[in-house]
């Protein structure tokens, strides 16, 4: 009898044993599909890519000025070239660049990646992006009098006079127009909130150089970019197609007032002069010298190029010269750096605390049914616990009695 017992017993511990391997194994079991979709995915990322990712598989945070890679960190020239023979950078005359592939997020070269200076212009683009997905085209916004005064205006608003949100994009981004990008930001609610939101949006983007103070990129104390943070941007911009719709537009008419109009013409002259051109934005001011976004396709690949601080009037020319680089040297320069993905939307809210509200909900929202899934995985490992311990704690009971009325020999 004893040994029966004891044998039971064994049994009896066994299936709780495994009903707590099996719990493990199916609370464990969304990680372990993550992890079989990454190798999937992985095997189909070109090798350059895969070792842009490499380059950032590091665990913990970072210091800001190695988002990316720890090259990145570094103030000089960065580029792994293949071979002695290999094309050589251009030597542009600008402060701070990066190249790098849209698709895989490889940076193919950069030049001070995370270099502090001021943006001009450029931060025209984190307006555009932040602002596009909170205001309907159609809206009509009514300039105040902070956006009229701004100077210089560039397209000339008029204080108490109506303007569609898809004037004032077209205005923003072709012309560069300073007055409009205040109006869209004051159309959040407030300049205030409408700031906020911009250095939210840096924020999720992984852009920690970002430090926005006019929605314009007009000189203001302690307002900083990097090329780094610049190509985070023109990512984001390049997923918007909204964004690329007004960035590309080559001529338009703005109506001023209900008797003027004035004509727009497309500032950036990559869209007409490069092959491939796609868009991306101007900038200049005697502080920041000349900056410049770049955005352009050829056979299948996309780059963003960005420029800070650079010679007056080359900006373009400088960018044309790192895109035909580029393109060249895609498949063949190991990534010395990779474009980081955003931030999931509950980590950003979580880690800023002037988060938009609406990003605020959403991230609730995803971190409720990140909990939801992992409560579930946990309540399937749970019942199969319980299960199993029921079964055989019935099969012991049902051995003992058959024992008890065994005769006695």
């Amino acid at each position: 009898m004893q040994s029966s017992t004891r044998k039971n017993g064994l049994v009896v511990t066994a299936v709780v044993t495994a009903s707590a391997t099996l719990g493990t194994a199916a609370a464990a079991t969304g990680t372990t599909s993550a992890l079989a979709a990454a190798k999937v995915t992985a095997a189909h990322v070109r090798p350059a890519a895969l070792e842009a990712v490499r380059i950032v598989s590091h665990r913990g945070p970072v210091p800001k000025n190695e988002v990316g890679g720890p090259l990145l960190a570094r103030p000089g020239i960065v580029v792994h070239y293949p071979g002695p023979g290999a094309p050589r950078l251009p030597d542009v005359p600008a402060s701070a660049y990066v190249i790098a592939d849209a698709r895989t997020g490889a940076v193919l070269a950069a030049k001070d990646a995370h270099g502090l200076l001021p943006p001009a212009s450029t931060l025209k683009v984190l307006t555009a992006i932040t602002m596009l997905p909170r205001l309907r085209p159609d809206a009509t916004v009514i300039a105040t009098k902070r956006a009229a005064s701004v100077e210089p205006n560039i397209v000339g608003l008029v204080a108490g006079q109506p303007y569609k949100v898809a004037d004032l994009f077209r205005a923003l981004l072709m012309i560069s127009a300073n007055d409009a990008a205040v109006a869209l930001v004051q159309a959040s609610g407030s300049f205030s909130k409408g700031m906020s939101l911009l250095n939210a949006e840096a924020h999720h983007l992984q852009a920690y150089d970002v430090v926005a103070k006019h929605p314009n990129g007009l000189p203001a104390p302690g307002q900083e970019v990097s090329a780094y943070d610049l190509a985070l941007i023109a990512r984001k911009a390049l997923s918007m197609p909204a964004f690329m719709r007004y960035d590309s537009t080559r001529t338009a008419s703005f109506p001023l007032t209900r008797q003027e109009h004035v004509l727009l013409v497309n500032q950036n002259y990559l869209l007409t002069q490069y092959p491939g051109g796609l868009g991306g934005k101007t900038g200049w001011t005697t502080t920041s010298g000349a900056t410049y976004i770049g955005l352009a396709r050829q056979n299948g690949v996309t780059l963003i190029v960005t420029i800070l601080h650079a010679t007056p009037l080359t900006e373009i020319t400088s960018a044309e010269q790192l895109l035909d680089w580029g393109f060249k040297m895609s498949s063949a320069v190991r990534p010395v750096g990779v474009l980081v993905p955003p931030l999931p939307v509950a980590r950003a809210a979580a880690t800023r605390k002037h988060h938009a509200r609406s990003a605020t909900g959403n991230s609730l929202s995803g971190a409720t049914a990140a909990r939801s899934g992992r409560s579930a995985a946990i309540g399937v490992g749970v019942a199969a616990g319980l299960c199993a311990c029921a079964i055989g704690g019935l099969a012991w009971l049902r051995r003992r009695v058959l024992i008890r009325r065994r005769p006695s020999g």
